[in-house]
Parts: structure tokens; sequence; C-alpha cells
């Protein structure tokens, strides 16, 4: 696997590393000890699957409080997701700023995302199942998020009009700390 850092401390795209022949390629998509190595936490108890009818949804942005704070990797096995984090952790110098990255079943890229960092998506195409992988258990009492739309972060989202959003993830209040 390829681990370019991203702007967001302790954050990484993975990319897999094929190793093909006639019969197509085969490629690792973890390692307990490649994430030990570059300080990624790599214990995995929960994994988790979205499936999303119609291109424009967006899912999140969601993380746990810090009791039950989780890192996540996330994978698009069917169609294409704009996925986007955002820094929540008040002593990193990078507290408020935001990366996406473009996840489709073709490219089979990965995101790493660290504790501490929102996560949501919004889908490129109709019919995208996005994989999780959780370091920590969902706790429905410390689940919690900032809303997609907040101008404290201004995130960039490929569609605005005619979004398909829960009232649940539209209705979280302006992020203030």
């Amino acid at each position: 696997m390829k681990f370019t850092e991203l702007k967001l401390l302790g954050c990484y795209l993975i990319e897999l590393e094929k190793i093909q022949d006639e019969r197509g390629f085969f490629a690792r998509s973890w390692c307990h000890k490649e994430f030990t190595q570059h300080s990624l936490n790599p214990n995995l108890v929960q994994c988790n699957i979205s499936f999303n009818r119609k291109q424009g949804t967006i899912r999140g942005l969601h993380y746990q409080t810090r009791l039950h704070e989780e890192a996540k990797l996330v994978r698009c096995t069917m169609g294409g997701i704009f996925d986007a984090i955002i820094d929540l952790r008040p002593d990193s110098s990078t507290f408020k700023q935001w990366v996406a990255v473009e996840l489709t079943s073709e490219n089979r890229k990965m995101l790493y995302i660290a504790e501490g960092i929102a996560h949501g998506f919004q889908t490129l195409e109709d019919n995208t199942e996005v994989f999780y992988q959780m370091s920590e258990f969902y706790y429905p009492e410390s689940a919690t998020g900032v809303r997609w739309n907040d101008p404290a972060f201004g995130i960039e989202w490929p569609f605005t009009q005619e979004v398909i959003i829960s009232d649940k993830d539209q209705s979280y209040p302006d992020f203030c700390l």
C-alpha cells in the first residue's frame, strides 16, 4: 500500500499496490503492520456499508466525541464519492481546516481518518456504496456532527442544488468552540 499524508495531521490517502497478471490483480487493502509503522490506529472493531440510491446524497459530517473517538478507513466499492473531512481537534495546527478526496470504485483509493476528525461524503453517481472500517464501536450517546454547509468550514461540495440529506444531518447548529 502507498500512504500519502494529507494536510490534516494523521489523515492519509491510501492507494493499492497491485500485483497484476493476465487474471487481473491482487492487492492488500489493510495491513496491521503497515498501519502501525505509519503510526495509524490498527484496531478495527466494526465495519459498515452505506448504500446511496441518488447522486448528490450527503451523509455527515459525523464523528464521535472524545470518550469514544474513532479512526475510520473509508473506501467506495461502487460508484463514486466526494469525501470530505474536517479537523475538529482544538489543539491541532489544522483545526477547522478541511480536505476532500474523490474515492471511486475505479480508483480503489482509501481514506484513513484520524480520531477527532469529522467525516462526510457526497455521492457523485447513483447507486453508490461506501465501506467503512472503524477503530471504535458506535455509541449513540457519543455520536454527533457538524452541518455540511456550515460557513465556519466553507466546504466546496460538487452539488449544492437538490441535495439529499437526512433531517438529522441538516439540523446540526453552526459550529462554535
